[in-house]
């Protein structure tokens, strides 16, 4: 099953992931229905997975991976189409989005995503290999080339039935995890292949070890630089820098199991991370969870604080080392948000400032995917599965209603208990 074809007769197929050779500007139409198998609880999802459970104990042998990104545009004319996809049905102005288009474009409309989305993709091929695995793996992105939906035509054409999905994202909300289960429909429809192709999710690995290590190592070298630049400990600020979300949505995030937790299971899962953390790296340092990349009208509450904001009220402070801990790689809301306006504000104030490394292709990382995959594969029990926090292992099939956006309400999706 390697990938040699042209998927959707627009790309050719390269070892590292799909090249457009056409310029493609939408991604695929907004889905009607979901495909449910005879008797089946769950949408386009596998025997293993169809009854809902919490964690699957059945092993099943998939036909494929697919690693499924963001998206990101790779050239100036790519920047407003991109953001029209991000923002479909929101009913956003060019104007407007002119507004955000600017970070873009103080890179040359690049965003550095997809190339580091090739990357991943050859560590895990490779990785995937070492381990004894002999599965292809597709990329496909949500909102910009290559996307979902060639990917999901190029691996029926190469005769994949049944995949397993890894999601570039940790934790569980609307836009970091139902999103790409939305899209996931909608690729699955657009591509005509509702009744031919099965699709399961990892589980969100925001408490798998290896995905924590690179950050430990992070914060690690971030107080030691901190340190050796004559900043005592009781001077220097750890700040776990996140996207913020509305804080509607993250109430409903986590299947109901944080409700009264302010910020819902998507704080409660990254505070139970940088607590894992501080623990291994840095347990004498003070620390705070921040927020970044808030957009929507002011009258609209987001989560707080925001880093900027944040370090502008530290206090007995001098040095701060930023931990972009909601992302995998880096991408513009870690070049811009993070390096560009985070470390201006705290350079402003007089503060000395660093900012960790993002997972990238680190191979703690890559070999924690490979081994959210080989769980699934042998129906690895929940008590046997690789965890470091005190949440977790999160669900392999997400829970009814988890992660409902209130204002757009209920969409087709798949890899989750209806709706």
């Amino acid at each position: 099953m390697n990938s040699t074809d042209a998927p959707g007769g627009g790309s050719t197929s390269t070892a590292t992931g799909y090249r457009p050779t056409g310029r493609r500007e939408t991604k695929p139409a907004a889905a009607t229905s979901v495909h449910f198998a005879p008797g089946a609880r769950v949408p386009n999802a596998t025997p293993a997975t169809q009854d809902g459970p919490e964690h699957t104990t059945e092993p099943f042998a998939y036909d494929a991976i697919l690693l499924s990104g963001f998206g990101g545009p790779e050239g100036q004319d790519d920047v407003l189409p991109f953001l029209r996809n991000v923002t479909r049905g929101r009913g956003i102005p060019d104007e407007r989005l002119e507004e955000v288009a600017h970070h873009y474009r103080h890179f040359g409309g690049v965003s550095p995503i997809n190339d580091h989305n090739r990357e991943l993709l050859a560590a895990l091929r490779a990785r995937l290999q070492e381990a004894g695995i002999d599965l292809p793996v597709y990329w496909g992105n949500r909102n910009w080339a290559p996307y979902l939906d060639e990917a999901l035509e190029q691996a029926a054409a190469d005769g994949v039935r049944t995949m397993l999905a890894i999601p570039t994202s940790a934790y569980s909300s609307y836009s970091s995890c139902r999103q790409y289960r939305e899209d996931w429909a909608d690729a699955l429809e657009s591509a005509g292949l509702q009744q031919t192709l099965s699709i399961d999710k990892v589980r969100q690995f925001f408490s798998h070890p290896g995905f924590l290590q690179p950050f430990v190592e992070g914060v690690r070298a971030g107080v030691a630089q901190a340190l050796a630049a004559g900043h005592g400990a009781e001077q220097v600020e750890i700040m776990f820098a996140t996207h913020s979300i509305p804080t509607a949505d993250a109430a409903l995030s986590g299947a109901g199991l944080f409700a009264d937790t302010e910020g819902g299971g998507y704080a409660a899962q990254h505070l139970a991370a940088a607590a894992e953390i501080i623990e291994q790296a840095a347990p004498e340092i003070s620390w705070q969870l921040v927020y970044q990349s808030r957009s929507g009208p002011p009258s609209q509450p987001w989560l707080e604080p925001d880093i900027n904001d944040a370090i502008g009220e530290l206090e007995g402070r001098s040095a701060v080392v930023i931990v972009p801990l909601g992302f995998v790689s880096d991408h513009m809301e870690v070049m811009w948000d993070l390096d560009e306006e985070a470390t201006e504000t705290a350079t402003e104030r007089g503060l000395w400032v660093t900012r960790v490394p993002t997972p990238g292709v680190h191979p703690a990382f890559v070999g924690a995917l490979v081994d959210l995959v080989q769980e699934r594969i042998e129906g690895r029990p929940a008590s046997e599965r690789a965890n470091a926090t005190s949440i977790g292992p999160w669900f392999d099939v997400c829970r009814p209603g988890c992660c409902e956006n209130p204002r757009l309400g209920f969409k087709p999706a798949i890899a989750g208990l209806q709706p």
